[in-house]
């Protein structure tokens, strides 16, 4: 005997109303199918189930933005700058090809003129009647005049704490003994790509604007040399950015700031949705550190970027994958050579963080303590080696140190012999970057070199060539180098 499917068909009809009504904010009692009963028990009616109409829908959507405004505006505020730059006066037509007169020895006239800046900042942080506002470096710049304006109308002359150029952000302070909103900092590790972001500033002068947007996309990174700052990620935001946003908040539905609005991507100049903030948990520790000692200490590790690991050189140096960031160079005296370190190494994690690329070492690496010892995971001849590092600090001088051996080589595909019409020439390693001030600069290697031999050692791949510069504790190798056709001996000094 088949059993009755009608109540399962019943339903299965009543759950798909629910749900269409659900989406189309209709009665529910539209899409239920009359049923009979079936018993003879008395039941009573069922109370309909309510579903939100579309016009609640959009005005829940309204009050939402309307409190997102009401929070965030208020935290957020206008900074006027002033560089003051002092200029010589044009000399006399005399001076000005004869030179000072015998005898002139005044001083040369000078005349100044006032520069003015726009952008702006986010009430961070209160200390007594200290009021902290976070902003972009690039906005505060060199400024002799800090003014600035909160969403009340009330202004301020400020000062700098300290500027932190590595991540384009600064701090300046103000005083008051009034009430003054400070913002709700969220976690920008929370975000996720389709969120809704809104944008508060003061875009071309127009002060206390909001725009709104989404999440485009997260963990950003901008191309090299291009003046963006590196040691950070992005969060990239279709919500409207434009000049005088700098220093502005990205802030979330709740009212949070979870980014520092930065920079647009533009050939205009202006807005076509491609704003760029930096994460608020980056700027976290940046705003602690210039309160404490105006100036943020990052960690220094001492080595060059080899490049990019792309499929060739990941074959050349027999790796099972591109993940990781390739050691170019190490600079003497550095905590990586200290810890051995070499050039041709992969480091792949640290202190049990994965490292996918270069820029995640620098991130990771800058956030260390100097002085600390962090656990390095290391690749090198396809072994896996543990190495401890003691991370220094950063300092400008770091930077300038020399690295051996001061420049980079990649496989010769045919790709590089056609583009630099080295059809002709054998070899199978070819220079591509030299580092200004290193040895190899030094010694007259150029880009485009092809690197025959090491010693009397020939080099069949990268693997090679890092494994024969590694092994000979000379203090001096003697390459052989082919370029256009000719064959030059260059020795390196370590």
């Amino acid at each position: 005997m088949q059993s009755d499917k009608r109540p399962i068909r019943r339903v299965l009809w009543a759950a798909t109303g629910f749900v269409l009504a659900a989406m189309l904010g209709l009665s529910f009692e539209f899409f239920v199918p009359r049923v009979e009963a079936q018993s003879t028990v008395t039941t009573r009616p069922a109370t309909p189930i309510e579903t939100a109409t579309t016009d609640e829908i959009m005005m829940a959507y309204q009050e939402s933005f309307r409190r997102v405004a009401q929070t965030a505006l208020p935290v957020v505020v206008k900074i006027d700058v002033v560089d003051v730059i002092r200029q010589q006066v044009n000399p006399s037509p005399f001076q000005f090809f004869f030179g000072p007169r015998p005898g002139d020895d005044k001083e040369p006239e000078t005349t100044e003129y006032r520069r003015p800046g726009l952008g702006s900042g986010v009430l961070v942080r209160r200390a007594g009647n200290k009021v902290y506002v976070l902003t972009n470096e690039h906005v505060v710049g060199e400024a002799d005049e800090i003014t600035v304006s909160l969403h009340d109308g009330q202004m301020f002359e400020a000062t700098l704490v300290g500027k932190d150029p590595n991540r384009d952000l600064a701090l300046v302070v103000f005083e008051t003994r009034d009430d003054v909103p400070i913002a709700r900092l969220g976690d920008s590790d929370e975000l996720h790509v389709g969120d809704w972001a809104f944008a508060v500033g003061n875009p071309l002068g127009y002060e206390s604007t909001i725009t709104a947007g989404i999440i485009s996309a997260v963990g950003r990174r901008p191309a090299p040399g291009n003046g963006i700052s590196g040691l950070t990620d992005y969060i990239q935001t279709d919500a409207a950015i434009n000049q005088g946003n700098s220093g502005g908040a990205l802030v979330n539905l709740k009212g949070e700031v979870v980014g520092i609005n930065a920079w647009i991507a533009s050939q205009s100049g202006g807005s076509v949705g491609l704003g760029f903030a930096i994460p608020i948990n980056n700027a976290k520790r940046v705003i602690d550190e210039l309160i404490a000692y105006g100036e943020v200490e990052y960690g220094w590790l001492g080595i060059r970027s080899g490049g990019t690991i792309t499929d060739e050189l990941a074959d050349s140096l027999n790796l099972r994958n591109s993940r990781g960031a390739f050691v170019g160079s190490v600079f003497e005296d550095s905590p990586a050579e200290r810890a051995g370190i070499l050039p041709g190494d992969i480091i792949t994690e640290i202190d049990g963080e994965l490292i996918d690329d270069w820029n995640d070492l620098l991130n990771i690496v800058a956030d260390l303590s100097p002085g600390r010892a962090s656990s390095f995971e290391i690749t090198r001849e396809d072994r896996s080696i543990d190495l401890r590092v003691r991370i220094s600090r950063r300092t400008d001088e770091t930077q300038v140190a020399q690295s051996w051996p001061g420049f980079n080589v990649v496989p010769l595909t045919d790709e590089i012999r056609e583009g630099l019409s080295l059809r002709n020439e054998s070899g199978k390693v070819v220079v591509s970057e030299v580092f200004a001030g290193g040895p190899a600069a030094a010694g007259g290697i150029r880009q485009g070199d092809i690197i025959r031999r090491v010693g009397n050692e020939a080099v069949g791949d990268v693997a090679e060539f890092y494994e024969l510069i590694n092994e000979r504790s000379d203090e001096e190798l003697v390459f052989r180098i082919a370029r256009q056709g000719r064959e030059f001996l260059i020795g390196l000094v370590r």
